[in-house]
């Protein structure tokens, strides 16, 4: 494998390149507003976020014992609910099938659905 050597670049010129990569004017006004309103809110903002989290955690902690003493009660209280609600839905979307339907074979029979009847020629439409 071939070697490379470095050059050293005098500490003028070192000292361009880096100022060219720096903006050549400081943040404007309102970017300095910017950051001043907006820092302060998120510092609040990521400190109650530790707050809810290490609250979630207490919570979660202290509840879970109960959770495990109560599940015999609350799982098949939780599947009767649920089945519960089911049931009510069920029951509700039949019965919006069947007022759909019923209404449909009405306007059916009174002849404003279903196909559209021919009338023989020379015959006018009353």
């Amino acid at each position: 494998m071939a070697e490379r050597h470095h050059q050293a670049l005098p500490a003028a010129a070192m000292e361009e390149r880096i100022k060219g990569l720096l903006p050549q004017k400081g943040p404007s006004a309102s970017q300095v507003l910017a950051v001043v309103t907006l820092l302060p809110i998120g510092g609040i903002l990521l400190a109650l976020s530790g707050i809810i989290l290490t609250g979630t955690v207490i919570g979660l902690a202290v509840v879970t014992p109960l959770f495990v003493i109560f599940s015999p009660v609350l799982v098949p209280a939780a599947l009767a609910i649920g089945l519960a609600v089911m049931g009510f839905l069920a029951s509700g979307a039949f019965g919006l099938t069947a007022l759909m339907s019923l209404s449909w074979v009405v306007s059916y029979v009174k002849g404003r659905r279903g196909p559209k009847r021919r009338l023989p020629r020379g015959s006018a439409a009353r």
